[in-house]
């Protein structure tokens, strides 16, 4: 495993905190497509986006008799929507208006010959504007754009290091759209209880039901949105168990704040460690640990040893 920093970007929140907020919109607006065509898949798996070596992709997804796939490419800054018929569109990443982006996604759309309606209203994000009416969010800085992605790059890696030292059900390593973070996620084998209420802004209980309907503890990454302000790994506990935020974590920099009920450590933290991977995945099996022995969830039976 490669354990230098060289490959680890830095990329502060505030240089691109504009083009963040903007891009966030515009793979909300491609996940969604997504969401109208995809199949049901138990905790929203089925609409996520992956990380790719140009960028982030939707994957295959069915249409009638067709499948779609859209791409962001954050290598050449545009977005390619190809159909199984071999036809394809591409739309320019550049700055422009959120309304003027989801006009082109649907013309793209509507040009390959594939019906499908969204709902354009943003989901987890404040103070949200319908996507066919948002002039407010139109930055792009590709490079900011590449950075961010080759963030991911790195995060995805070792997050499926992690992932593959589970033998239990565990999510694909996954890059969700709605919170705009890249995230992979163990569980118990245990149902949890139903959420009362949502304080997710624009979704529904029952969503969130689908997303905890069984015991986990879940790992992430996010480029600084949500509140933070800066880029960090998360990792929190569903149901958080008596105790979890008390427990001591790995690597040094790494503490659980009460505000979220979320352990954080800082990317920057981790980019600079002598060994950013084993920084990373320290960080991941103590906090798993932390949850799963808080819990009591059978460790012989789910771990490879």
């Amino acid at each position: 495993m490669d354990t230098s920093n060289a490959a680890w970007p830095a990329l502060a929140y505030e240089d691109w905190q504009d083009t963040c907020n903007t891009l966030h919109l515009w793979t909300q607006i491609v996940g969604k497509v997504k969401l109208a065509l995809a199949p049901f898949t138990n905790h929203w798996w089925g609409i996520v986006l992956f990380v790719t070596a140009r960028g982030l992709t939707t994957g295959t997804m069915p249409y009638r008799d067709r499948a779609l796939q859209a791409d962001f490419d954050f290598c050449a800054h545009v977005l390619v929507l190809r159909a199984s018929d071999s036809r394809e569109q591409r739309i320019a990443l550049r700055p422009m208006a959120t309304a003027d982006f989801y006009g082109a996604v649907m013309a793209a759309l509507h040009a390959l010959q594939i019906d499908v309606q969204i709902w354009t209203m943003p989901v987890e994000i404040e103070g949200a504007i319908p996507f066919d009416q948002d002039r407010q969010h139109a930055s792009y800085d590709g490079q900011a754009a590449e950075t961010f992605w080759r963030q991911l790059v790195q995060a995805d890696r070792v997050f499926n290091v992690f992932r593959a030292r589970f033998l239990g059900k565990v999510s694909p390593v996954h890059f969700f759209w709605g919170s705009f973070d890249l995230a992979v996620t163990r569980f118990s084998g245990r149902a949890a209880p139903p959420l009362n209420s949502s304080k997710t802004p624009n979704v529904a209980a029952w969503v969130m039901n689908e997303a905890y309907s069984h015991e986990c503890s879940s790992v992430g990454f996010w480029p600084g949105n949500g509140g933070y302000g800066r880029a960090a790994f998360y990792a929190y506990a569903y149901p958080e168990p008596d105790g979890f935020g008390t427990e001591r974590v790995a690597p040094q920099g790494a503490a659980y704040s009460a505000d979220i009920g979320q352990f954080l450590i800082d990317y920057e933290a981790v980019r600079t460690a002598p060994s950013p991977d084993e920084a990373l995945l320290d960080f991941m099996q103590s906090t798993y640990e932390a949850a799963a022995n808080r819990a009591a969830w059978d460790r012989k039976a789910l771990e490879r040893v």
